[in-house]
């Protein structure tokens, strides 16, 4: 049980410093902060190989529980390894995996908010980048397909 309940801890760990992340990153991308955003990319990037060796542990866990209780892995949850565990661990287990859930949803919406914002702002980017450069992208008009204007100049670059 003490195996669980530690690999449980460094899950909420790890997944504390990954929400920390991603809410640091979504800052950045409000202030535009390119250099904030490109070193939380690095530091997720680590804190998710971090997570898959945790997955791996995991892995072992639910294996060594469905042996002792012989059942394939697959049909375990956590109440089910709990089965015979004294009262004030399983509840220990339930809360360390309560919130656990909960961070990985947090964490979940708080990067689906930054790939979001980046993509508004790529977007943004690309159509000024086509402004300035006088190649704006063909689009729709009200009568159907139109090509780009041809020799459009939005900023007079002189100035």
């Amino acid at each position: 049980m003490s195996a669980l309940l530690d690999h449980l801890q460094r899950q909420l760990e790890s997944s504390r410093r990954l929400l920390a992340i991603v809410l640091s990153q979504s800052a950045a991308i409000r202030r535009r902060d390119v250099e904030t955003v490109l070193a939380s990319l690095s530091e997720v990037q680590a804190e998710m190989s971090y997570r898959g060796r945790l997955e791996i542990e995991r892995e072992a866990l639910l294996r060594s529980a469905a042996t002792t209780r012989g059942v394939a892995p697959e049909t375990l949850d956590l109440e089910a390894m709990l089965v015979g565990v004294p009262e004030a661990e399983a509840n220990e287990a339930r809360v360390r995996s309560a919130e656990l859930i909960g961070l990985v949803t947090e964490t979940g919406r708080v990067h689906e908010q930054n790939r979001l914002l980046l993509r508004q702002e790529l977007t943004f980017l690309d159509h000024l980048m086509r402004v300035l450069s006088g190649t704006p992208k063909a689009g729709y008009s009200p009568t159907g397909w139109a090509p780009a204007p041809a020799g459009l100049n939005v900023v007079d670059a002189r100035a």
